[in-house]
């Protein structure tokens, strides 16, 4: 049972699924980071990809918090920005054979992630027009 499903129905806030998703994709980098070679090329690209994905759940973190619609907006397009450059570290890891895991699945909640992030993004900006 995840954290939201715990949660009274009345006290979950929105946006609980996606940070689930976010936290839960951090968890899985970081059990796939510690199983990448520890030689150069292997610890740079793990430090690059472990940053990025953490920072994708930590800027929209901050989002949910913001104090204004113009503040989430940018806060929940940073969280895309890290996700697309965690698409891109996966994306070295696959291609350079550096991981036993199988890479696909991590690129496919990634990418799920970023459209999400940027649809979020796209409807709170054109919200803020109206």
């Amino acid at each position: 049972m995840d954290r939201a499903e715990r949660l009274p129905q009345i006290i979950r806030m929105k946006g609980d699924n996606i940070a689930t998703r976010l936290v839960d994709f951090g968890a899985s980098v970081v059990r796939l980071v510690a199983a990448l070679p520890q030689d150069r090329p292997g610890k740079h690209i793990a430090d690059q990809l472990l940053r990025s994905a953490r920072s994708g759940g930590s800027n929209y973190e901050e989002a949910r918090s913001a104090q204004s619609r113009r503040d989430f907006v940018h806060k929940v397009s940073l969280a895309a920005k890290e996700m697309r450059e965690s698409v891109y570290w996966l994306g070295l890891v696959q291609r350079a054979n550096l991981a036993q895991y199988e890479i696909p699945p991590f690129l496919r909640e990634a990418g799920e992630l970023v459209a999400i992030l940027m649809s979020s993004a796209k409807t709170a900006g054109s919200d803020e027009s109206r």
